[in-house]
């Protein structure tokens, strides 16, 4: 690999770090599970009965 080449590859390697940084985060995953109980917990918190379809 010569020289030029070597330090275009080390440039995009560092921009792409750079725009991965400023990208938007996604939100973090819960599992079907997890939000069963939390709406449940809310539901029960705010004293109305869950609906279920």
């Amino acid at each position: 690999m010569n020289r030029q080449k070597k330090l275009q590859q080390l440039f995009k390697e560092k921009a792409k770090k750079a725009s991965a940084k400023l990208a938007p985060k996604k939100p973090k995953y819960i599992s079907k599970a997890d939000r069963a109980k939390l709406e449940a917990e809310a539901a029960a918190s705010t004293g109305s009965p869950a609906t279920t379809d």
